[in-house]
């Protein structure tokens, strides 16, 4: 069982990281699915997403849940019927879950050049202390990315922007943390973001 990481953000908060190295038929064969979910399962067109979404149900068993557990609203945000709160993410060989007292979000991306691409999507105030020529301007546009991916899964609100509502505060990679910011109808919210590298890939997780 690859869990890959487990990290205790704080004592509400548990962050857990999944390296999907078994096959689909390893990773179906010990849980129970819900009829929905193993029809979502069964109706998926790449076997990287099956085992994806299959491993994270392993994530749920490590935190000591079931599938029978998990629920999502209209908006296609996951919940808990315990009423705490819970993110999700996967990305080709790798799975997340944070679960919490709080309100959270959590995203996994792979690193990969071609985010440079889009960056004038999703990026604006953090073009004030990005340098295009620095070595790790990759590596940080993947962070502002993945930062903003978990802002707008915790708030789920539909018409949010990356690049008009969300601000990332200005981070070092090493630093591991920073402070992000939704800006949205005149309201302001603060979050405090974690964010590892780990095998070409990068995770990040908010919490208020």
């Amino acid at each position: 069982m690859p869990l890959y990481k487990s990290i205790s953000v704080n004592s509400q908060t548990t962050v857990k990281i999944w390296k999907v190295e078994e096959s689909y038929k390893d990773l179906l064969e010990p849980l129970d699915l819900k009829p929905q979910s193993l029809e979502r399962v069964l109706g998926m067109k790449s076997e990287i997403h099956q085992r994806g979404f299959l491993s994270v149900r392993h994530l749920l068993r490590a935190f000591g849940y079931t599938d029978q557990d998990l629920f999502y609203d209209a908006n296609g945000k996951p919940h808990l019927k315990d009423g705490k709160h819970i993110s999700i993410t996967h990305s080709f060989t790798f799975s997340g879950v944070i679960v919490s007292d709080k309100e959270v979000g959590i995203d996994i991306e792979m690193q990969r050049d071609k985010i440079g691409v889009i960056a004038e999507k999703f990026v604006e105030y953090e073009f004030y202390y990005l340098d295009k020529n620095a070595e790790d301007y990759i590596r940080k546009l993947i962070v502002i990315w993945a930062i903003k991916e978990s802002l707008y899964k915790l708030f789920t609100t539909p018409g949010m922007l990356f690049k008009e509502h969300f601000l990332v505060i200005p981070f070092m990679i090493g630093d591991g943390e920073t402070v992000a910011w939704i800006d949205y109808k005149n309201k302001k919210y603060r979050y405090n973001t974690a964010f590892l590298e780990f095998e070409g890939f990068t995770c990040a997780y908010v919490v208020p």
